[in-house]
């Protein structure tokens, strides 16, 4: 159906032409070596899996670290500093 404008609107055509259906067309073989598949991984796969190469959490270090904030002796000016020189040199 062909529709001109608001106030045109002509009979349903057929749907033989013009639309006709292509046959595709089969991929075209490469030169190089046929047959090997390919793998390719994302940086986030990577990344991922390097998850798997940290060492375990050590308990008795998460225990000391949560006492240290528990009596408010964690953050010190000198750990302050490190961290902040520690960002500066990460996004500087």
């Amino acid at each position: 159906m062909y529709i001109y404008g608001t106030s045109s609107v002509h009979a349903p055509q057929s749907l033989s032409a013009p639309h006709r259906l292509s046959q595709p067309e089969p991929p075209a073989r490469s030169s190089g070596a046929s047959g090997v598949d390919q793998l390719d991984l994302s940086p986030e796969v990577e990344f991922a899996a390097q998850v798997r190469d940290l060492p375990d959490i050590r308990a008795d270090r998460v225990a000391q670290v949560r006492a240290e904030i528990a009596r408010g002796a964690y953050e010190t000016p000198e750990k302050l500093d490190i961290a902040l020189s520690r960002l500066l040199d990460e996004i500087a």
